[in-house]
């Protein structure tokens, strides 16, 4: 069976039908279904709520996963009807960054391209690479996924080079006193 139309489109009775019946729909996205939360215009606040904690019953584990693979909706979702200062605000974000090591290290990647992640978004409208898919590390990785445990992989090359040109340096300068 198939969704006939956007979950953003649907009235409160349908997502109530819709989602303990998930399995039956071949199409069913619940990274949409989350995102509709935001995007539906038919809904209050009340409505929000009570469809989001039925979704959290059924996907849980899919919207702890949002934190890694779009932070930005997990962070509306979880917010929907509260009111945040800036300093709240920010220790959302610091605990979700927390939440993404934790998920990255009981997961064991290597890697962080999930996601809004793996794309280029450098916020310039006209960029000729926005959406593209693009490798980790890269010079296009604008908005890649950062911890303070992380190091610069650069630093250790960057400074052999300057020590090896201060050694060439010292080397020439002793030369041309000693002639």
């Amino acid at each position: 069976m198939t969704i006939d139309k956007p979950f953003n489109q649907f009235s409160k009775q349908e997502y109530l039908e819709c989602i303990p019946n998930h399995q039956l729909y071949t199409e069913f996205n619940t990274l949409g279904l989350y995102r509709s939360l935001l995007e539906n215009g038919n809904l209050s606040k009340d409505d929000k709520l009570e469809i989001r904690e039925l979704s959290h019953y059924y996907f849980k584990k899919t919207f702890d996963f949002l934190q890694l693979k779009d932070p930005q909706t997990f962070f509306e979702v979880s917010t929907i009807g509260v009111e945040l200062t800036k300093g709240d605000e920010l220790n959302w974000w610091r605990i979700i960054r927390e939440n993404q090591e934790k998920i990255i290290k009981e997961k064991k990647l290597n890697h962080r391209n999930f996601g809004s992640y793996a794309k280029h978004d450098c916020g310039i409208d006209y960029c000729p690479y926005n959406g593209l898919m693009i490798r980790q590390g890269s010079p296009l990785a604008e908005t890649s996924m950062h911890f303070k445990k992380d190091r610069n992989k650069d630093v250790k090359m960057q400074k052999a080079l300057r020590i090896k040109k201060e050694s060439r340096d010292w080397k020439r300068r002793r030369n041309e006193e000693e002639d």
